[in-house]
């Protein structure tokens, strides 16, 4: 008896532990945040003056003309699309799978999955010259076009993808609103009407547990269709390297090789920004790297196969296309995409050295660069090769190079990401508190019982 009330006492103590180190990550005073919310704020600015300019003198300030007509809009769209995709990865997949070491991830990859499918849906209007007849497509869409079947299936993510980030972070909020004296007001009041009123019943904890189960279920086919109904925006359009029946599973194996980079990355430095060395461990990282490979070599599998046959024949406007990319304008960007951003990433992480925190982190950059570029030779290169013949136009027309408006506002995108991050990472706690605790405690009982 005296043995088992030290160990609830041992149990309540690491509780207790627990909860105030992952509660001191909350809205902790620190400068360098604040200096690197301002330098966000200033790309975010610039952007938005960049954006005004398109707003009042039109397209013209792009260098989208007649036969490129989608540029790096539509590129940073489809790679935000595929990060979002890292929430289905991390908090539904290894979540259903009972994964138990994925747990301490779960919020950090809900986290990015919202603010990445928030700007890739802000990045569409951007793209649209009147965003004002945004609403045209909703009212007046013809339901048979894949471009209605975007729209429909972005909202549907972005709002699973909500539900599953806020009602498992109740009781979390719930311990926000009874813990934290110390902050403002503003803040308070913010915690207790998030919090629904929470109280740790077990009916409550019972209706939460069955609602989240029922959202990862719901949110696994709707990843996958928002990336394969992307790529039949492409797959549907008759241009070489789009007339393709790979599309669809060639965008989500590489959306999922990408979201597994883009969760490393962000474990990195916010294991380092708060000291989460506890909760974010090097295991942590060697079983990431251990998914990253395994999606990498399933991505070069559809990779080749995308690719081998067109270049096996070289025929017609198809083998100028591929030209273009293995040795042309775009050869330099094709071969950083399949040597740094794919197949040396397989290379490095096959070791225990390049599963470790910093190499595997640096090998996910080489990834993320790879992503981005590959998403630009997607867009562009098949544009610049129509099947009807190019006569008598303007030699801009022939050329794309994105003008500064649209790199401004690209940053702009991906400062608006980094900023949605933050703010949450901030405002709640960046662990899944009473899901940890939980699971601890299981294990330490079923030790105890044995």
């Amino acid at each position: 008896m005296t043995e088992n009330n030290t160990t609830q006492q041992d149990i309540k103590h690491r509780d207790d532990h627990v909860i105030k180190k992952l509660l001191s990550t909350v809205g902790r005073p620190n400068p360098i945040f604040k200096i690197w919310i301002i330098a966000l704020l200033v790309i975010i600015f610039v952007g938005c003056f960049a954006y005004y300019r398109q707003l009042r003198f039109g397209l013209i300030v792009t260098s989208m003309r007649d036969y490129t007509s989608w540029g790096i809009y539509i590129s940073n769209f489809v790679f935000f699309v595929a990060v979002s995709l890292i929430g289905s990865l991390v908090s539904s997949i290894l979540k259903l799978a009972k994964v138990k070491w994925s747990y301490p991830l779960t919020r950090i990859s809900e986290i990015i999955a919202v603010a990445a499918i928030i700007c890739a849906a802000v990045i569409i209007i951007v793209d649209m010259g009147r965003p004002d007849r945004f609403l045209n497509v909703i009212f007046y869409g013809r339901i048979q076009s894949p471009i209605i079947w975007d729209v429909l299936v972005i909202m549907t993510y972005l709002i699973i993808s909500v539900l599953l980030l806020y009602l498992p972070m109740l009781p979390d909020i719930a311990l926000c609103r009874d813990r934290l004296k110390n902050i403002s007001i503003w803040r308070q009041k913010m915690y207790k009407i998030l919090a629904l009123n929470w109280q740790n019943k077990p009916g409550q904890l019972r209706r939460l547990k069955k609602t989240s189960t029922i959202l990862e279920i719901m949110v696994i086919p709707v990843a996958f269709a928002i990336h394969t109904i992307t790529s039949w925006l492409f797959a549907t359009t008759w241009r070489p390297g789009w007339d393709s029946t790979n599309l669809g599973p060639y965008f989500v194996s590489g959306a999922f090789m990408l979201g597994a980079a883009v969760i490393i990355i962000a474990m990195f430095f916010i294991r380092r920004s708060f000291r989460l060395e506890d909760f974010i461990t090097n295991d942590h990282f060697d079983k990431m790297a251990k998914i990253l490979v395994l999606l990498s070599l399933v991505y070069l599998y559809f990779n080749i196969n995308e690719y081998l046959g067109p270049a096996f024949k070289m025929v017609g406007v198809e083998g100028e296309h591929i030209t273009e990319l293995f040795s042309g304008d775009y050869a330099t960007m094709y071969w950083l995409v399949q040597i740094p951003g794919l197949m040396l990433p397989i290379l490095v992480m096959l070791f225990k050295f390049g599963r470790k925190p910093f190499v595997v982190m640096i090998v996910s950059f080489f990834v993320l660069m790879g992503a981005w570029f590959k998403r630009f030779l997607i867009v562009i290169p098949s544009l610049q090769h129509p099947y009807l013949p190019i006569q008598d136009v303007d030699e801009s027309y022939l050329h794309y190079y994105p003008s500064w408006e649209e790199w401004a506002i690209t940053l702009a995108s991906f400062a608006g990401v980094l900023l949605i991050i933050t703010v949450l990472l901030k405002l709640f706690p960046i662990i899944p508190i009473q899901e940890y605790i939980n699971h601890q405690d299981n294990g330490e009982v079923q030790s105890t019982d044995k």
